[in-house]
């Protein structure tokens, strides 16, 4: 007899003799009956079959088994004819099926192919899809990154602004104009805490009404764009209760809670892919080679950057390789000679940022005492250079110090990833402790430096300089945005035109060698961070500036992508999209984590002014909470009380402290595992030298 063994398990083909053969029978290895499939029209039958589950079936010309016969047919491995016998068995199959079930399945068909639609219609509404796509096309994902997260910020600050205009704004309005609301806590208009006038200049001329525009001073005062202008009004009808100072702190909460978790899931998406690249440790070389190329740029010039790009990736890869290795044979005088430098030049880091906190509280301090002065007053332009004087010192700071840092740090002898992450955590830091300078300086000059026993601060703040001390910290966050916006325009139209002019127009070697201006992601990104931060802070002080910011960057979005397309190129050292928009959120989250500071500050410990906004007569502004607790049923306030008590928060703390702790044993764990399968995937042998069956 004719076979062929196949498998482990001593399977076997073998040529029928006859119709009669195809029968059951017992196998000369074993004598119990063998379980075997016969085709009598290729007079073959499989013998030792015994162990092949039941219902499978094998084509004559594959040898290939069928589990399910309702697979469909593009998904089997078989020729044209054996297809077609199958469609066919199919189709009688379904025809003998139960009415009922034929409608639920076209039902889910059509229900599959609805949500496909939409899906597709959904991503055509997408704010600037098509823009994106066009980006990634021409200059790849890592460029695209950047315009992704300009418009993930534009999203985020719109959402808040409908917020803040649906519980804030419109309702302050609408009890204003109706007379619906009352005051919660009357004023003593005789005392002094309680006077409250900003200066009204009426008909003047055009200056002083674009001076108040850009200062966010005297009739920008009475408006909805600052806090000071916002009544603490209360609605009480017979089925409709609307407290405005409830609403304006808890609106700060939730918009609040919102970035948060809003930033925390789009950076959990991104974290895995940001590992998986940041652990190089394996494949770094293979992943720059056979994974490293974008596939969605299109352009031939783009293509040939990108090429320069993976070569000096890999140039920068063996030469960071080098000097690790030379680090590891370095002696002890060696090292010294290269730590020494580099306690010298961190502690001149040290001391230009430590100047650059001293120029920023000097500036903010001295800014007000100079607009009173006589010679100040009147003058347009010397009045706006003052009141703008601490934008601009932090605006120089932001600009000058990176410059240093990016000199100071080649002489640190880093490799270039060092390189990469030390300028950049400078840079954050800068920014970031930039804006934490000015707010102790508003907060020294508020407070009396902490100090509530002068008599300037006897309404518990500088009622003298600071009569709306909210308001106050609200200009400053104001100017800041308005000036930043107008630096990044500046720059466009002042800088990156004329410079792409001269190097298309001019063939001096000296503007040649100045180059065409790079497309710098992570600088671009932190200015945006910056300017985000920065309205996340002065939102609890000037509720319109989530508005300010959609539009500011809803323009900064086509003037960068015109400069990009006119004015720009990719920068020669790129990353990879994944970790670049991992590290855009993770900056963004620290920003969001220090705008928490002064907002908290504010409502926990420091006294609201008594002459303007929705908390005034209170001592501080948390004793809204209090006061609408106290209002509430017995039932409710018995529940608050027991959430805010001790009786609930000590068992929450323990139950949060297991479940972190299961979490940080679970990721030791994972980790673990993973090293293991690396060690393992290592020391795997070549796929030649596996048994395969």
């Amino acid at each position: 007899m004719h076979q062929i063994n196949f498998g482990s398990s001593g399977h076997r083909i073998q040529p029928l003799k006859s119709e009669s053969s195809c029968a059951p029978h017992k196998s000369a290895e074993s004598p119990e009956p063998a379980f075997y499939y016969c085709d009598r029209e290729s007079q073959v039958s499989i013998v030792g079959a015994e162990s092949m589950p039941e219902g499978f079936l094998r084509n004559s010309w594959t040898d290939e088994p069928i589990k399910n016969e309702d697979v469909p047919v593009k998904e089997l491995y078989f020729h044209l004819q054996k297809r077609r016998e199958i469609r066919k068995k199919q189709l009688r199959n379904n025809a003998k099926k139960v009415r009922g079930e034929s409608w639920k399945e076209e039902q889910m068909i059509s229900l599959r192919q609805f949500c496909g639609r939409m899906s597709n219609f959904l991503q055509d509404l997408t704010l600037w899809r098509r823009t994106l796509e066009t980006v990634g096309g021409r200059f790849g994902t890592g460029i695209q990154s950047y315009f992704i997260f300009l418009r993930f910020l534009v999203l985020m600050n719109f959402v808040i602004f409908l917020m803040i205009g649906g519980l804030i704004v419109i309702p302050d309005i609408w009890f204003n104009e109706s007379s619906l609301g009352h005051a919660i806590l009357a004023s003593n208009s005789s005392d002094d805490c309680f006077n409250y006038r900003p200066s009204l200049h009426g008909l003047e001329r055009y200056y002083r009404f674009i001076m108040d525009i850009l200062m966010g001073t005297g009739f920008m005062e009475f408006t909805y764009m600052f806090y000071g202008y916002y009544k603490n009004t209360s609605v009480n009808l017979v089925a409709f209760t609307y407290n405005i100072p409830l609403a304006y702190l808890v609106t700060t909460l939730v918009y609040f809670l919102l970035s948060l978790v809003w930033t925390v899931i789009r950076s959990v998406q991104g974290f895995k892919q940001s590992l998986i690249a940041a652990d190089s440790s394996m494949t770094n070389y293979i992943d720059k080679v056979f994974s490293g190329w974008d596939f969605c740029i299109k352009d031939e010039r783009i293509i040939k950057l990108k090429q320069k790009s993976i070569l000096y990736e890999l140039k920068v890869d063996l030469e960071e390789h080098k000097i690790r290795r030379q680090h590891a044979q370095h002696t002890m005088g060696q090292r010294v000679r290269i730590y020494t430098p580099r306690i010298f030049l961190n502690i001149l880091v040290v001391v230009l940022i430590g100047g650059a906190f001293y120029c920023i509280y000097l500036s903010t301090s001295e800014s007000q005492k100079l607009l009173k002065h006589d010679k100040v007053k009147g003058n347009f332009v010397l009045e706006l250079l003052i009141g703008y004087l601490p934008s601009i010192v932090i605006t120089a700071a932001n600009f000058i110090l990176p410059t240093l840092f990016n000199i100071t740090i080649k002489w640190e002898k880093y490799t270039f990833s060092t390189e990469v992450r030390f300028t950049l955590l400078r840079c954050v830091f800068l920014r970031l402790a930039s804006l934490g300078m000015l707010l102790y300086s508003l907060w020294d000059n508020i407070t009396c430096n902490g100090v509530k026993e002068r008599e300037k601060c006897k309404c518990g703040y500088n009622y003298e300089e600071n009569h709306c001390w909210e308001t106050r910290v609200g200009q400053e966050m104001y100017k800041l945005l308005i000036f930043d916006f107008l630096t990044v325009m500046v720059i466009i139209i002042l800088l990156d035109f004329p410079r792409k002019m001269l190097m298309d127009h001019c063939s001096c070697k000296l503007i040649q060698f100045w180059g065409q201006q790079e497309f710098l992601v992570p600088q671009f990104v932190l200015d945006i961070i910056y300017g985000q931060t920065v309205c996340w802070i002065g939102t609890f002080f000037c509720p319109l500036l989530p508005l300010l910011n959609t539009v500011k960057y809803f323009i900064i979005f086509y003037m960068k992508k015109l400069t990009l397309f006119i004015n720009c190129r990719p920068a020669d050292r790129t990353f990879r999209a994944s970790s670049a928009n991992f590290f855009f959120l993770l900056v963004l989250l620290l920003g969001l984590a220090m705008s928490w500071v002064p907002i908290l500050y504010s409502v926990i410990f420091m006294t609201p002014s008594k002459a303007c906004g929705p908390f005034r007569n209170q001592q501080f502004i948390w004793e809204t909470i209090t006061t609408a607790v106290d209002s509430l049923p017995e039932a409710a306030k018995d529940l608050f009380l027991f959430v805010g008590s001790q009786a609930f928060a000590v068992p929450l703390f323990f139950l949060s402290s297991i479940l972190m702790f299961y979490l940080m044993a679970l990721g030791n764990s994972y980790g673990t595992l993973v090293c293991l399968l690396k060690n393992q995937l290592q020391m795997m042998p070549p796929c030649s030298d596996w048994e395969l069956y």
